[in-house]
């Protein structure tokens, strides 16, 4: 096969793309038109797709006529296809007014100018045909191909605002049809199959030009993916046929001529590219989403959003995180929250309901208030795909899963504070009754002396009287939960002074407390119920009495023990039974300290006892050797 039966292989392939382009984008612009009244038709979209038409139907016409028609090809129909084509670059130039920013008034001027070229070309297309029965018009190709280089020019000089990535796409597209009519102009005969393919296909860049500018995800996936797709098939086709079944089969004629081995090569190819198509149609869709429309990753993104939102600790925070998101990979020019009506329930809205331009995103939290996100004016024409709806359904679901989770962790720290609310204040109600306990508990044993003594010595009765006085006005100035340590051995030297009035010198005391240790917090009333304890059951029950000795130290975990021993008649450990103010004292220590304090009864071998308490302090103390008092 030589370069010009390829040339004309191009060219016939070219042009049955080109119709099937052509007639896929005006399907596209009938089937997804804007609103469904009749006439809502993009009108830029639509002329691009009717002059695509007639240029390809008409060339492809011309192309068959001259193999199989016995007449001369029509000039009108020449002259129809060639006015269409020369009307595509103010197609191209009015789309670019169309996004110049505040509506240029110079690119609009030069949109009316393309116009105006166009329909000059095409009216010299139709008199050569009419009067001179020949077309095209060398004369209107020509004025085409300076027309489009002079509208290159004023689009650089007047639409200087536009980005770069926006130029370069209507240069490109001018350029090549600006050398198409140039060629054309010429009227030389096929004999490159490159030159052809720029020549005769001008129409297909000045279209992608169009779509690319302002129509950029409004039909990427309806049009570019199925449009790259077929390109690329044909490009298989193609080459497949002109590098190995013209080859094959001329080699196969050059010796033996077999039918049927030409056909099932010609079989064998059409299956390699029935298997092929799929890998060609993954990569148009990779090229038109990473390449082109350079659309994120959903999966990833919805990876993204959920990380994010799991770091933030509120529901306005987590929404608020989404619409930064979103806006960002979805060119939302706007993106907000709101939150729903209470008459608005979660059965009666969509998950995602969107519009050309904007669209509302339904966070479906399991408890009022629910709330919605809204994207407005999408950039470049962009219309929700199917992927991109569910991307937006999971994200939505992701938020109100964050938002409900966020609820029950509030919920439940609100109800462990009323909880511990409800326990502290059982606790403090539990407390105050064991020290109403105390109080009345101790002062029946004092009132016992002071009658006790009323008898045997009334000077003393009166004297122990004044003292339990002095003793009662102490504990009640202690009304709270702690008081020192220093605070409550006054309280109980003031008590054991009263009970040496009954006991003489039956009963001795010794303190061994450093002073360092005066200052230390301890329950209120701790430990005058062991001093008492000592003095009733030990030191009482002993015919020559005894010592009871009070001592404080802190050990290396720095805990406080409190050891209030006796050398009285000890007790049975068999017999041993705790009466009202040992349990009271071991449930206060629970109370405050938990497991962390305890209280143990000793015996001692010698007779007498030992209560020992332990506790933890927060204060850390170096301790210095006690003083005895």
């Amino acid at each position: 096969m030589d370069s010009i039966n390829v040339a004309s292989l191009v060219n016939l392939l070219g042009f049955t793309v080109g119709v099937a382009l052509y007639a896929l984008l005006l399907a596209m612009v009938v089937r997804h038109r804007k609103t469904k009244k009749r006439f809502s038709f993009d009108l830029l979209l639509l002329t691009t797709a009717v002059l695509g038409l007639l240029w390809n139907v008409g060339e492809l016409s011309v192309f068959i006529w001259k193999d199989f028609g016995a007449a001369r090809v029509s000039p009108v129909l020449l002259a129809i296809s060639y006015s269409a084509l020369g009307f595509l670059p103010s197609v191209v130039v009015h789309s670019a007014w169309k996004n110049s920013e505040n509506e240029d008034t110079s690119v609009r001027w030069l949109t009316f100018s393309a116009y105006a070229l166009s329909i000059f070309a095409s009216l010299l297309h139709f008199q050569s045909a009419i009067f001179s029965n020949a077309a095209p018009s060398a004369l209107a190709l020509q004025i085409l191909t300076f027309g489009a280089l002079a509208l290159l020019v004023g689009l650089l000089i007047f639409a200087f605002r536009q980005t770069l990535n926006k130029k370069a796409i209507w240069i490109t597209a001018l350029l090549v049809f600006a050398v198409s009519a140039l060629h054309l102009s010429s009227q030389a005969e096929e004999t490159s199959w490159f030159v052809e393919l720029v020549a005769h296909q001008s129409s297909l860049p000045l279209a992608l030009a169009i779509l690319l500018q302002d129509y950029r995800f409004a039909f990427a996936d309806l049009f570019l993916k199925r449009a790259l797709s077929l390109l690329l098939l044909a490009s298989l086709a193609f080459g497949l046929y002109v590098y190995v079944a013209v080859p094959l089969l001329a080699w196969h004629e050059s010796h033996d001529r077999n039918d049927v081995a030409a056909a099932v090569l010609v079989l064998s190819l059409w299956m390699t590219t029935a298997l092929i198509y799929p890998q060609l149609h993954k990569f148009a869709v990779w090229l038109v989403d990473k390449i082109i429309l350079r659309r994120a990753n959903y999966e990833e993104l919805e990876r993204e959003i959920a990380r994010a939102i799991e770091k933030q600790n509120d529901a306005k925070a987590v929404l608020d995180e989404v619409c930064g998101k979103l806006a960002t990979s979805l060119t939302a020019a706007e993106a907000k929250w709101n939150e729903l009506g209470q008459n608005e329930t979660k059965t009666n809205l969509p998950a995602v309901n969107f519009t050309t331009r904007n669209a509302e995103i339904f966070v479906p939290t399991t408890e009022k208030p629910f709330y919605e996100i809204c994207l407005n004016n999408f950039t470049g024409g962009r219309n929700l795909l199917s992927d991109e709806i569910r991307m937006l359904e999971a994200v939505g679901l992701l938020a109100a899963r964050r938002i409900d989770n966020l609820r029950a962790a509030h919920e439940r720290y609100n109800q462990e504070i009323q909880a511990r609310e409800f326990s502290k204040l059982a606790t403090e109600a539990q407390l105050r009754a064991l020290r109403a306990q105390i109080n009345p508990h101790f002062l029946f044993n004092a009132l016992t002396t002071i009658g006790f003594l009323i008898n045997a010595a009334p000077e003393k009765a009166f004297a122990t009287l004044m003292k339990l006085t002095q003793l009662l006005r102490g504990i009640l100035r202690a009304s709270g939960e702690f008081s020192t340590l220093g605070e409550e051995l006054e309280l109980i030297e003031s008590y054991l002074e009263i009970e040496r009035a009954r006991f003489e010198e039956r009963l001795t005391v010794e303190i061994d407390v450093p002073p360092e240790l005066y200052r230390l917090k301890i329950p209120s009333l701790i430990l005058q119920p062991l001093v008492e304890n000592a003095v009733k059951h030990g030191i009482s029950n002993s015919k020559r009495g005894g010592e009871v000795r009070i001592s404080a130290r802190i050990d290396r975990e720095y805990n406080l023990i409190l050891e209030v021993a006796d050398t009285g008649a000890g007790f049975n450990e068999a017999n041993l039974i705790r009466g009202i103010g040992l349990s009271n004292v071991e449930s206060r220590l629970q109370s405050y300290f938990g497991a962390s304090a305890r209280l143990s009864l000793i015996k001692q071998p010698a007779g007498g006892a030992i209560a020992r308490i332990i506790f933890p302090v927060e204060e850390k103390i170096s301790v210095s050797a006690g003083k005895n008092l």
